[in-house]
């Protein structure tokens, strides 16, 4: 006879990703205490926030006891979309620096808007 109560998994592990997430919360607001700038800043960032959400979803998701064919269904399109994402920008630099080479100048200068 089946239990009606279902899975049941230990509280330390909760407790454990909730501390984590204080902790990566914590770094990534002295990112901006820090006054970070640059790809340094923009790095940590991403870095911190894509760890929160995979622990959120590991284990909050409960992604960590799910079969292996339902991980690759779940996460396989996000890891898609991010590789294509990265794709998209190697191919904007590529244009990037034809055009310098072509026109001599950088072609992406931000230009100052008018106030009428």
């Amino acid at each position: 006879m089946a239990s009606a109560e279902g899975q049941q998994h230990p509280l330390k592990i909760y407790y454990i990703m909730w501390t984590a997430l204080f902790i990566l919360s914590f770094f990534s607001y002295m990112v901006d205490y820090l006054n970070l700038q640059g790809n340094l800043r923009w790095g940590l960032i991403l870095l911190f926030m894509f760890a929160k959400a995979g622990g959120i979803v590991w284990i909050f998701m409960h992604m960590k006891w799910e079969r292996l064919s339902l991980k690759f269904a779940i996460m396989g399109p996000p890891v898609a979309i991010l590789v294509l994402i990265a794709l998209m920008a190697m191919e904007g630099n590529y244009v990037e620096q034809n055009r310098v080479e072509h026109y001599g100048e950088s072609t992406f200068e931000p230009q100052a808007v008018p106030h009428h």
